[in-house]
């Protein structure tokens, strides 16, 4: 998730989960032990979760040797956030004097493509705050440090399974989740009110119909579209899929199942449920026509509710009604993980001061913290206290996590996603249909992203 206060994108549009490898990848309740993959090698996920001894909260130890040194923080909040990020650093530093935290504040969306300018500089910071989405390629090129053993090791028991996911490799781990958020639909009341409408729709089929009835009694369209591939996700999750099967080496966006999942995203548009979104700035056009009150559901993720709420329409938040993503033809439901982990760089020089930073940063107490300043979501289960959960907006999305789906890493996760937008827009524009858009996308994978990958098509075995 990116808590900037605008999604995050895989290019242009802004998206929760997308700016590195922006990829759903497991069920729920299904094991996922990452192989760490050779350079540039796709990385594969496989059964099983690590065993990991328990973090403390950025303790050394009574009897410990107190830690001196200086770290530099590379943080990728926002301006609203950073006051509150500020607290907790000067908190940090009151608890571990000998520690000097230079606290540097980079913009999200150029904090990746900086942070591997400064790797190849030797200027790296020692700490990063880093999408879920960029940990799989950073641990693929070995830039960041294994955290196995320290202070700062995340114990998986300890966090929310989607979230601590993103961050085990194999025998290692490279990281601490900090954030987590997810996508769910969002609905406006009072249309649904006037439609006769009770309660959110459970399948897209419903979510179609519930359209349609809307458009039918109000003046209102029924649900808008982002054409973000992100945003293509929780349609493929519906029906138990991806872009990709790592464990078979096969692409999946091309199978029976993804044109499935694809096919309910169209049929919204086609029968009149949802507007087609316009080419550009999609994500921009669903966010002000739901804001208006010009849409009765959207799709989008906890950065957008504060503009909401800065609305006529939503201005209580009463009206503002927030639920899983609907599910698919064999009643699955899945979302997109997304969310921030604290990394530390490889082969830095302050490593305890870093991990003790990590720990500090990701406890219990700090994660409550940001929560309830803040409204973000944390990655601990401990964190999750009545006062978190009172907020009507933190409890729906603490609800709505229950269907998020662990991500996949991808070996090329950016232009993935970019291919995908740019064929998921042809679909919902009606330029072309799933099936044809799909297949070739997949063809084009193949040729030369994953060309160690097989093809499952629509009408074959293999998805």
């Amino acid at each position: 998730m990116n808590d900037t206060g605008d999604p995050e994108g895989s290019g242009d549009t802004g998206n929760p989960g997308n700016t590195g490898d922006r990829l759903g990848g497991r069920r729920p309740g299904r094991d996922s032990r990452r192989a760490v993959p050779a350079g540039a090698a796709l990385l594969v996920t496989v059964l099983a979760l690590l065993p990991l001894a328990a973090c403390g909260a950025g303790d050394s130890g009574p009897e410990a040797e107190p830690v001196s040194g200086s770290i530099t923080f590379w943080d990728t909040s926002n301006e609203t956030e950073a006051p509150v990020f500020n607290q907790l650093v000067a908190a940090f530093q009151r608890e571990h004097p000998g520690i000097d935290v230079d606290h540097v504040s980079v913009p999200f969306f150029e904090a990746e493509e900086r942070y591997l300018d400064a790797v190849g500089t030797g200027s790296a910071p020692d700490v990063l705050r880093a999408d879920v989405g960029w940990t799989a390629h950073m641990v693929a090129g070995d830039l960041l440090a294994d955290l196995t053993g320290t202070p700062a090791e995340p114990a998986p028991e300890e966090f929310l399974e989607t979230a601590v996911d993103s961050v085990l490799f194999g025998d290692a781990v490279y990281g601490a989740p900090q954030v987590t958020d997810t996508l769910a639909l969002m609905y406006n009341k009072d249309l649904f009110d006037r439609a006769g409408l009770t309660r959110p729709p459970r399948y897209w089929s419903e979510t179609q119909a519930y359209g349609l009835t809307v458009a039918e009694a109000t003046d209102a369209e029924g649900i808008v579209l982002n054409t973000d591939g992100y945003f293509a996700l929780p349609f493929l999750h519906g029906e138990d899929t991806d872009l990709i099967d790592p464990d078979a080496r096969t692409i999946t966006i091309a199978g029976d199942a993804a044109v499935r999942g694809i096919s309910a995203a169209a049929s919204l548009v086609e029968s009149g449920a949802a507007p087609a979104p316009p080419e550009k700035d999609a994500y921009e056009a669903m966010q002000g026509a739901f804001k208006r009150g010009e849409a009765a559901m959207m799709i989008n993720g906890p950065w957008a509710v504060a503009d909401l709420l800065d609305s006529p329409v939503f201005a209580d938040g009463a009206n503002l009604g927030i639920a899983p993503v609907p599910a698919g033809t064999g009643g699955s439901a899945g979302s997109p993980t997304g969310g921030h982990n604290l990394v530390v760089s490889a082969g830095t020089p302050n490593a305890t001061a870093a991990q003790l930073f990590v720990s500090f940063m990701t406890a219990a107490e700090q994660q409550e913290k940001v929560a309830l300043e803040l409204g973000l979501l944390p990655t601990r289960k401990a964190a999750y206290t009545d006062a978190v959960l009172a907020d009507p907006v933190r409890n729906a999305f603490y609800f709505a996590h229950t269907k998020a789906v662990p991500r996949t890493p991808l070996p090329a996760g950016s232009r993935m996603f970019a291919d995908l937008q740019e064929v998921y827009t042809d679909v919902l524009r009606g330029g072309t249909t799933p099936a044809d858009g799909m297949a070739d996308l997949a063809l084009d994978w193949q040729g030369g992203l994953l060309n160690d990958h097989t093809v499952a098509t629509a009408g074959a075995s293999g998805d």
